[in-house]
């Protein structure tokens, strides 16, 4: 994923002199001076920063090197699935109808829909053909089991960060006209304004801080990653892991993410947790510090008590070296000694909780 963001970013340099609308808004001089109060910003580099400041220089080190050159060049096995993927029709009907369960829909990659407390939220939406400014870059496997027209009445769109597999300028336009508040880390406000959103419609906090509405409870946590969407300004935008509750539920969004001593603390804080959407896609040895290994994923789960893992960033992108499948299999294999069990529904299928869950290994079908 880092090797094909950074390779992205290169083709961004080439259409940045053209004012590219997906490229973004970048932050103003104010912003900067309101960043400046923050733990995590550098205020004499303008950037963003994670717990340990210099954790990416390493890996950057490997990263560009002859040998990942070559092992990009060569690209995995299977990188994309080689037939559709058995894909559920969504009941939004069902979806929408307030109870007191939690309701989740998977919508591929790291996109999902929320049904908590009544409130729809919708979790870095994705409904472009490609997760890349370029559209013949990164093109998703299929059609999005739910249909941007289809959707819900959305409350809240919650975004992790600005990279463009989880901010998407097509599917944030479609709200412009609409009420949907926004959810994002320091500086991603920008992007969104920049792309039509009104101002008063987006709410931006820092790690640690709250925003809170009737019904659902938003908390902006740490993550190990970087931001950026023009390969020449990086971190100039925060990146974040949210906790999100009700009176009645609780999850965890890891957005993208390295292991890191931040899971155990916000499970020490805030957990347990009815379920935890963990990175669990889109990893290599190469780039561990910003996406987990599978085991680490799942020792990210026990970390903040989790009752169930729900595997994300797989599934819709070829963003790595390893197989379409590789990261749902290996996921599998670790669960079987895990007493965090995985929860890996269909696309479109709705999850239930508490509810009685389908154990079905769907990958293993795709022909």
């Amino acid at each position: 994923m880092y090797f094909r963001t950074t390779y992205l970013h290169s083709a961004c340099l080439a259409i940045a002199l053209l004012s590219c609308a997906p490229l973004g808004t970048r932050p103003s001089d104010e912003d900067v001076e309101r960043f400046s109060t923050s733990q995590h910003y550098n205020v004499e580099k303008k950037q963003f920063e994670n717990r340990l400041p210099n954790v990416m220089e390493a890996m950057n080190r490997r990263v560009y090197s002859i040998d990942s050159f070559k092992a990009w060049m060569d690209g995995p096995e299977q990188g994309r699935p080689p037939g559709p993927l058995p894909t559920q029709q969504a009941d939004i009907e069902a979806f929408s109808a307030p109870d007191e369960s939690l309701k989740i829909i998977w919508l591929g990659h790291s996109s999902f829909l929320l049904n908590m407390a009544g409130r729809i939220i919708l979790v870095d939406p994705i409904f472009s053909q490609a997760a890349s400014p370029i559209s013949l870059f990164v093109r998703r496997f299929q059609e999005p089991p739910v249909p941007l027209k289809a959707l819900p009445p959305i409350d809240f769109i919650l975004i992790s960060h600005d990279h463009y597999d989880h901010l998407d300028m097509e599917t944030i336009e479609f709200f412009v006209e609409r009420e949907t508040r926004f959810i994002v880390p320091l500086g991603v406000k920008n992007h969104l304004t920049g792309w039509g959103i009104d101002v008063e419609r987006v709410t931006e906090i820092d790690w640690w801080e709250t925003a809170a509405f009737p019904e659902v409870t938003f908390i902006a946590t740490p993550a190990q990653h970087f931001s950026g969407r023009d390969g020449i300004h990086p971190n100039e935008t925060l990146w974040a892991s949210w906790v999100v509750h009700s009176a009645e539920h609780k999850i965890y969004f890891s957005g993208d993410s390295g292991y890191d001593q931040h899971f155990r603390t916000i499970g020490d804080r805030y957990g347990p947790f009815d379920v935890v959407f963990l990175d669990s896609g889109q990893y290599n040895e190469r780039w561990r510090e910003v996406h987990m290994l599978p085991r680490e994923a799942m020792q990210a789960a026990h970390d903040l008590r989790a009752t169930y893992h729900f595997p994300v960033h797989w599934g819709m992108f070829e963003l790595a070296l390893h197989d379409w499948d590789d990261p749902i299999r290996r996921l599998t294999q670790l669960s079987d000694d895990s007493s965090v069990p995985l929860l890996a529904p269909q696309l479109g299928e709705m999850v239930q909780l508490p509810g009685k869950l389908r154990s079905e290994a769907w990958w293993t079908t795709v022909h």
